[in-house]
């Protein structure tokens, strides 16, 4: 599973909107759309914090792992 993947699973699953998710990484909705839909890179920062935010290990969110 790609990264972008996780992390709109990610979103859906904790109903959260993509302008919520661009407060948390202090990016506008848009910004943080063109990460999800593959317009920008994901930066290591910000790995750190969505990692941070949803209690879950890199390796998962990076689709290493499926486990959490």
């Amino acid at each position: 599973m790609d990264y972008r993947e996780r992390m709109r699973e990610l979103r859906e699953d904790h109903d959260l909107t993509q302008a919520a998710l661009g407060k948390v990484l202090n990016k506008s909705q848009q910004g943080y759309n063109h990460i999800e839909t593959g317009r920008a890179e994901l930066k290591i920062e910000d790995l750190i914090k969505l990692c941070d935010f949803y209690n879950v290990s890199a390796d998962y969110f990076i689709g290493r792992t499926d486990n959490k």
